[in-house]
């Protein structure tokens, strides 16, 4: 999910949200700092789903699930913490997550809920990490992508081009190395090729240029800048430097890598009956789970469509459903409307790797 800013000073007040606000004042750098606030997105309907319910039932104790579940993106643990109401006592919920101050997060609620175990590490890693957690199978993985509230808010992470601080983008600062360095050494071609797979930037060859003629790339404001004064056209309302920060950020962290990782490997951790459902916020991603589903459900391969005789193929997935924001959340919320929930049921194929 790429952030979504307007021209005006945005203020992020929930998982994955960011809401107009006012300019920030002049002597902001001795103002407090805001507190995060979290409207995880899809809440309810991404746990129902993920417990192959239509709805969650209003008293948790009535019913509690047990269990091995993956929240595959813990972030500040919405979604978590609403499943840990309707498991039961002898479920097992396994959290990933890059970000280090997102582990901080999780380890206080591993500390006060014995169910939660902890991967510092992308979803990606999902096989190897439940091989040493000593896990064959799960019964259900929830995953809402992109970057959240939090990471926006802290202009040193480098996700905002609202908050000055240095051009970081990493997800897991512990590892790895700031876009700021890859763009000291990347020539302009490629730096456009990024702009333009990634942030689906029609300017990108003029944006590349403008980006590498500075001199430095010790700040995201100044990096803004030189992309707005690049951009001949902008959507109104939308921050030109919009679509290249998000291309940055997807490509420093390997995101959509990650996701293509994640999905290929759901298939054979889940067990017959388990649920997979995944939010996404923009179209690079939610064509890759729409395919992904889509290709799973119906055994039909692209890559076979010309063949005389094409393979029969496994169905490893039952129907997709997709899920919007009502509308309620999204007047709340707007930004919640770019929002998709999509998910299946694992069937009862084994599942062979492609070659």
């Amino acid at each position: 999910m790429s952030s979504s800013n307007s021209n005006a000073h945005s203020a992020p007040t929930a998982d994955n949200t960011a809401m107009p606000a006012t300019e920030m004042p002049t002597d902001a750098a001795h103002a407090t700092p805001p507190a995060f606030v979290h409207d995880t997105v899809l809440l309810e309907e991404t746990v129902a789903a993920v417990l192959g319910k239509k709805s969650l039932p209003k008293t948790p104790d009535a019913v509690r699930s047990s269990g091995v579940f993956i929240d595959a993106t813990f972030g500040r643990g919405g979604h978590s913490r609403l499943l840990l109401e309707h498991l039961a006592d002898d479920a097992l919920l396994i959290v990933f997550d890059k970000d280090p101050e997102a582990i901080a997060v999780a380890e206080a609620l591993a500390a006060q809920d014995a169910r939660v175990r902890i991967v510092h590490d992308s979803f990606a890693s999902m096989n190897d990490s439940l091989k040493a957690l000593g896990i064959e199978k799960v019964d259900g993985i929830m995953a809402d992508l992109g970057v959240s509230s939090p990471q926006l808010d802290d202009g040193s992470r480098g996700f905002s081009f609202m908050r000055d601080g240095a051009v970081d983008m990493r997800m897991d600062t512990s590892r790895g190395e700031p876009i700021s360095a890859w763009l000291e050494r990347v020539d302009a071609d490629t730096l456009a090729d990024v702009l333009y797979e990634f942030g689906e930037e029609r300017h990108s060859r003029r944006i590349a240029r403008a980006i590498k003629a500075m001199d430095s790339y010790d700040s995201t404001l100044a990096l803004a800048a030189v992309i707005k004064e690049a951009h001949p056209n902008w959507q109104k309302g939308k921050h030109p430097a919009t679509q290249s920060f998000q291309a940055l950020r997807i490509f420093i962290n390997n995101e959509l890598g990650d996701v293509d990782d994640f999905l290929v490997q759901s298939i054979g951790v889940l067990a017959e009956g388990g649920r997979l459902a995944v939010i996404s916020f923009h179209s690079l991603e939610d064509r890759r789970i729409k395919q992904f589903l889509q290709r799973h459900s119906k055994g039909q391969y692209p890559e076979d469509q010309a063949l005389p005789m094409p393979p029969v193929r496994p169905r490893y997935f039952n129907k997709p459903f997709r899920v919007a924001p009502s509308s309620s959340e999204v007047k709340g919320n707007p930004r919640a409307r770019s929002a998709w929930l999509r998910g299946a049921m694992r069937t009862a194929v084994a599942y062979v790797p492609e070659d």
